[in-house]
């Protein structure tokens, strides 16, 4: 349904649930045309060598159609869930890339992908995406944190933003569950919003729960996405948030397709 509503890229996370590279392959023969981005891909949850075996076998079935995004985790995730030892986020990832790009496992004939981008809030993870991948996949940011990873990213990486967003008939009707998603964001942006200007983060107040949510009709989220590419992005992706989240939002997807594509 999203590659017949002419949506281009279907950005999916790998928190909990369905593993990230098994799904990518689901979706992927399901499909005819549109990209598959694995957009929070853990480190935690597999090997490097065994993650650049499922990346080439993904490219060579289904070339140019596959995008790996790596994501360092939470130690939460990464200690309590999986039994690992969490280590400082940077030079973590570092090695992690080394070895992915020496990794000697993979279909016959295939090399390293390049196609590959960095899940980057702080400066950083944003430089070693500019170093080391295609460029950055920021989530859940203000526009003004847009604007400052362009210039860490400089001109020809790749920004693709994703913004939580929240569809209704009005703000009114939106309020409720985009200060929910906001607050659930806070705990790994309160020092990087306090850089970009918001002072009080804790009492969550209204001017941030916009910057970080977009919410209300399509119409206001689809300025917000125009507000990232004006900002320097080159791709927004929207991580649409409902109050059952169970249930494929399938008519607001429609609706957003009509304001978003042409």
């Amino acid at each position: 349904m999203i590659e017949d509503l002419g949506f281009g890229t279907l950005w999916f996370p790998e928190t909990a649930g369905r593993e990230a590279m098994s799904q990518a392959g689901i979706l992927l023969s399901q499909t005819r045309r549109i990209v598959v981005a694995a957009g929070s891909t853990a480190i935690y949850a597999r090997d490097a060598v065994t993650t650049a075996a499922a990346q080439r076998t993904l490219e060579e079935a289904f070339p140019g159609r596959f995008l790996l995004g790596l994501w360092d985790s939470h130690p939460s995730l990464a200690e309590v869930i999986r039994g690992h030892r969490f280590g400082p986020p940077l030079p973590t990832m570092r090695a992690y890339l080394d070895a992915l790009d020496t990794a000697p496992f993979g279909p016959p004939g295939t090399a390293a992908s390049p196609h590959r981008v960095l899940a980057a809030l702080d400066p950083g993870m944003l430089a070693l995406a500019t170093e080391r991948a295609w460029g950055a996949n920021p989530l859940g940011m203000p526009v003004e944190h847009t604007r400052n990873a362009r210039a860490v990213l400089g001109p020809t990486a790749l920004l693709a933003v994703t913004q939580l967003c929240v569809l209704g008939p009005d703000r009114s009707h939106t309020a409720a569950l985009a200060r929910t998603t906001a607050a659930a964001a806070l705990p790994n942006r309160r020092t990087l919003l306090h850089d970009l200007g918001y002072e009080d983060v804790e009492s969550l107040g209204d001017r941030l729960v916009d910057a970080l949510v977009a919410h209300g009709t399509a119409a206001d989220i689809a300025r917000r996405v125009h507000e990232h590419l004006d900002a320097g992005a080159d791709h927004v992706s929207l991580h649409l948030l409902t109050t059952t989240p169970h249930t494929p939002p399938t008519r607001q997807w429609r609706e957003l397709a009509a304001h978003l594509l042409p």
